[in-house]
């Protein structure tokens, strides 16, 4: 788990270098359609992508999950890194309500306490870096960043229930299927042929998010929400520091301190909702295939 998050951090990196001059859009299509060849290269994966039980799942979470990366792309492509990737992980806040209309996990009520936290947190990083004509700090990038934390909040909702009957290459696959469909109107409609240093940026955002979503996959079988949701906020300090270190983007007391609050908060509604998760009987995990 702390190499996938190490691995995402990594990727929103690479992902913002890519995106100097091409296309959010055109960048994440290239990443799940590079994400595709496992699947579709090697007889193993692709017989294992084909074996499923529950379709509906494996669209939901296809169709949310690339229409969550279509918005975290465009994000980090028009505001820096560091705030793109801390918006898209509040996705939590948002999954522990969707776990609990759709698949029948109860939220306790004490997650009242720290969400609040996790928002104002947001309030002042997003105020940090306003812009004079934004609304209270949001202009439309930055709202785009929270729509892809609550389309990943419907995507990993799915992917739980999904997990409890499908192997990870199923899951996988469909969401690299569905994100290649979703954000190939927009990818081609602002195309540019990359040039050499961005098939690097490229190739790396590609193999580097192959290699975290399967490892996330794979864990969410076996490691509790409490673990995962903890873990994977380090994504958003390595992209933080990278943006910071390589990309000069600024970090002030404002922002600091809104991103450990949003951190904060957000591990705070992940334990709380973990307290309240049901234990998953062996028979609901399909064997690895």
């Amino acid at each position: 788990m702390f190499a996938s998050a190490t691995f995402f951090g990594l990727m929103a990196f690479c992902a913002k270098l890519a995106s100097a001059r091409l296309s959010g859009s055109q960048v994440a299509m290239i990443r799940f359609a590079i994400g595709l060849l496992p699947p579709l290269l090697i007889t193993r994966y692709r017989n294992a992508a084909l074996t499923f039980q529950r379709f509906d799942l494996l669209i939901y979470r296809g169709f949310f999950g690339g229409m969550a990366v279509l918005f975290y792309f465009l994000a980090i492509e028009h505001t820096s890194v560091g705030v793109a990737t801390l918006l898209n992980y509040t996705a939590p806040l948002f999954s522990g309500v969707f776990s609990m209309l759709f698949i029948g996990e109860k939220i306790s009520p004490k997650v009242l306490i720290p969400m609040p936290v996790a928002l104002t947190g947001i309030f002042l990083v997003v105020h940090a870096h306003a812009r004079p004509e934004d609304i209270l700090g949001f202009g439309r990038w930055e709202l785009l960043g929270l729509c892809s934390a609550l389309c990943s909040g419907v995507a990993v909702t799915a992917m739980r229930a999904a997990r409890r009957g499908e192997n990870s290459w199923a899951v996988y696959t469909s969401f690299c299927l569905f994100g290649v469909f979703v954000t190939s109107p927009f990818a081609i409609a602002t195309w540019k042929s990359p040039l050499r240093d961005e098939w690097f940026a490229l190739i790396a955002t590609s193999l580097l998010a192959i290699a975290a979503q399967l490892l996330l996959t794979f864990t969410l079988r076996w490691v509790d929400a409490m673990t995962v949701g903890v873990i994977s906020q380090l994504a958003v300090i390595v992209s933080m520091f990278l943006g910071a270190r390589f990309l000069n983007e600024t970090i002030n007391m404002m922002a600091a301190i809104g991103a450990l609050l949003t951190i904060g908060g957000v591990v705070g509604v992940v334990y709380v909702t973990s307290l309240s998760k049901r234990v998953v009987a062996a028979e609901e995990v399909a064997p690895e295939s």
